[in-house]
């Protein structure tokens, strides 16, 4: 029977060869054998150690790394710790992330008993996480399963008494696993295009990749990419698609191509829910790949266009948005002050080539999906938002994490709202020899909830109860949370100073707070709903 420090270093070992780069750590004493052989791995070079006190704010930490292409492991102690992995473990198994969690746990003979932190570990992700019990090593099998992952895995490791070792850990020569190789892409499917052939637009949902941008390059169609799609760049791309779509000019559409992960707005929703419209389909990670729309053909590979483009249903939409572009941004220099629409627009055009932007949930995604212009093919900008569940936790978390992983970024930016922002405050929380990276967080701060005033419960007949059960106004100081953290600080009430805080970054992890108000959100909201239908 091997020691726990004898299957600690194993567990390591076995991850350092699955192509782990990174690995977050939350302090615990069950936790303490993966611990310390973390520590040896780390001063060997052999991997990037992280520590987080809070194993909320590790878990998305680590799912940060991993959406921008390091492979990243979590580890934490045993009982309520790891249910506090759960939010970030729900996110990676509906987005398809790799994240790969690795729990401490009592032996076998403390289960179901009233011994410390003792509770079920196993299965404890529900079933869209299996757990791999491990009382010993991890077979070749364990392994393979780690190198095939296109989500979330979970070792969960049975750690007996002594629990710290008793020498230091000098890991061996590490032959690290290769890539697994997905199968190719062939170009075997067609798709036709030109005239005589269905008006077919293309939809670009979170995660969606180049694919959806050639296709409709390729076919001369309108592309509908949400900004975390990577693929709202080029000629294509519309800003203002998701007004397009409730304009006469959508009423023409009979054919969509969807790729990704749509979850943005409901004129998306609505049009592939059309009878009248013949939807195709490529297929999506994430536990549930079943599509919540009705799919006519789904397309198992990379779609060839057939046929020369007819010009003329790509150029009406691309007319179409320009000139609803320019109402939308005449509307919002009338306003008398700056409104989020606004604060989403400035941190589009501070996002330069090679940049890093994380966005949070609620208005500030939808938001910039209205504002952002498309961004040249090539020029590597890297939006990120957590699509899978799209809650409001994690965020502050996850762009740090994001930030650190991404090495290459030119700039690094986030934008969020306020009740996001305070939701995940404890991502602030950095030990003194812990990773700062360069990062820019936007809070739109509108005091309160202000999606649900453009959702039902915003209407004239739930004023009475709308701000107890939504608004939910909190009248935090943000100056005073980022003080307790020690994160530089700005307030700014005006687009030219926010404009000029962007441009003069501080460099570190600094916080600049647009202080925008919620009054009359509905109205304007509505309001530029309004200009398409017109």
């Amino acid at each position: 029977m091997a020691t726990a420090t004898e299957q600690a270093r194993t567990v390591v070992t076995a991850l350092l060869a699955a192509r782990v780069t990174d690995i977050v750590i939350a302090p615990g004493s069950r936790n303490a054998p993966l611990s310390f052989a973390v520590f040896d791995a780390a001063r060997a070079g052999l991997v990037r150690l992280h520590t987080r006190i809070d194993e909320r704010s590790a878990g998305f930490f680590a799912l940060g790394l991993t959406k921008v292409g390091s492979r990243a492991a979590v580890m934490c102690t045993s009982g309520t710790a790891v249910a506090n992995l759960h939010p970030s473990v729900l996110e990676a198994a509906h987005a398809g992330v790799p994240l790969v969690v690795v729990t401490a746990d009592r032996p076998v003979r403390l289960r179901e008993t009233g011994a410390n932190q003792v509770t079920d570990h196993v299965g404890i992700f529900g079933r869209l996480v299996e757990t791999l019990d491990l009382a010993e090593a991890p077979a070749e099998a364990d392994l393979a399963a780690l190198d095939a992952a296109r989500g979330p895995v979970h070792w969960n490791v049975q750690l007996d008494v002594p629990l710290t070792p008793p020498d230091r850990w000098e890991p061996p020569e590490v032959e690290v696993r290769p890539v697994p190789v997905r199968p190719e892409l062939m170009i075997h499917e067609s798709i036709p295009t030109g005239a005589g052939t269905p008006r077919t637009v293309v939809v670009a949902g979170d995660d969606a990749g180049p694919p959806s941008r050639i296709l409709a390059q390729d076919g001369g169609w309108p592309l509908l990419a949400e900004p975390s799609s990577g693929a709202r760049t080029g000629a294509n791309a519309l800003r203002s698609y998701r007004l397009l779509l409730e304009s006469p000019l959508a009423e023409r559409i009979e054919r969509v191509v969807v790729y990704g992960h749509p979850t943005l707005s409901r004129p998306v929703t609505d049009l592939l829910a059309r009878a009248d419209v013949e939807v195709i389909a490529a297929p999506v990670d994430g536990v549930w790949p079943a599509r919540p729309f009705r799919v006519d053909r789904t397309i198992r590979t990379r779609l060839h266009v057939e046929g020369e483009p007819d010009p003329e249903w790509l150029e009406e939409w691309q007319e179409a948005d320009r000139a609803i572009s320019r109402q939308v941004d005449r509307l919002l220099r009338e306003q008398p002050e700056m409104t989020a629409y606004d604060v989403s627009a400035c941190v589009a055009r501070a996002l330069p080539d090679g940049g890093l932007l994380m966005l949070g949930p609620s208005n500030p995604v939808r938001d910039l999906d209205v504002m952002m212009r498309p961004n040249r093919v090539g020029g590597r900008r890297k939006v990120l938002a957590n699509r899978g569940l799209a809650g409001i936790d994690g965020i502050v978390s996850t762009a740090i994490g994001a930030a650190v992983g991404r090495r290459s970024s030119t700039r690094a930016l986030a934008l969020m709202g306020d009740v996001t922002f305070l939701h995940d405050s404890g991502g602030l929380l950095l030990g003194p020899d812990e990773v700062r990276p360069d990062l820019t967080i936007v809070v739109a701060n509108d005091d309160g909830g202000s999606i649900f005033a453009s959702l039902e419960q915003g209407a004239d007949d739930y004023a009475d109860s709308f701000e107890r059960l939504f608004g939910t106004p909190h009248g935090t100081s943000l100056e005073a949370l980022c003080a307790a953290h020690r994160i530089p600080h700005l307030a700014v009430t005006s687009v030219p100073e926010l404009e000029a805080a962007l441009a003069s970054p501080n460099g570190g992890i600094e916080v600049v707070e647009a202080v925008v108000s919620r009054d009359g959100r509905r109205d304007l909201d509505l309001a530029i709903r309004g200009l398409a239908r017109s």
